[in-house]
């Protein structure tokens, strides 16, 4: 059972859904990865991982968006999350996206951050969008540049220290 609001939203081949009490060992384990969370925000405490998991819940009833939970609709397994988060001291609504260990290389972060992008841009009526990379974080910029973000500036992250702020193609670009 969905512990938000969040609709369902599909693709060929995964499910975008709000997060459930049994993604969070999934999302835990990633969170606690030194290596596969570098980029997104290690936490290596399990309670503070924990933590951030409910702060998504808490996010998606506070802003009505936030990471969906992505599973792959063959199997039914939690591959990675991706959404629209936006916590206080954000510039901008950010999508984002992560892969759980053994999905990456599978096209699963592209394909959902780009339904996500879609649901933001035509439900939400966003008209601009963003993804906060990183400097070091080489993949994720090379998605970036695939979903056609680019490059527009580089900042202070309070969380993150430096950060470089990707601009996303407005709808009507898309169109």
């Amino acid at each position: 059972m969905s512990l938000t609001n969040a609709p369902r939203l599909e693709t060929d081949r995964l499910i975008l859904r709000g997060p459930e009490k049994r993604d969070a060992e999934a999302v835990i384990a990633f969170l606690q990865d030194p290596v596969r969370a570098d980029g997104f925000g290690h936490i290596p405490q399990r309670g503070d991982a924990w933590r951030w998991f409910t702060m998504n819940v808490g996010h998606w009833h506070w802003h009505g968006f936030g990471y969906f939970v992505i599973e792959v609709k063959d199997t039914g397994e939690a591959a990675g999350i991706s959404g629209i988060w936006f916590p206080e001291s954000w510039p901008e609504p950010e999508l984002g996206w992560v892969v759980f260990d053994g999905f990456e290389g599978k096209g699963i972060a592209r394909e959902a951050a780009e339904r996500a992008r879609r649901w933001a841009y035509d439900d939400l009526g966003f008209t601009t969008l963003t993804s906060n990379i990183v400097p070091g974080n080489d993949r994720s910029k090379a998605l970036a540049r695939r979903l056609g973000a680019a490059y527009e500036r580089t900042y202070h992250n309070e969380n993150m220290g430096e950060d470089e702020l990707w601009r996303h193609p407005g709808p009507e670009a898309l169109a």
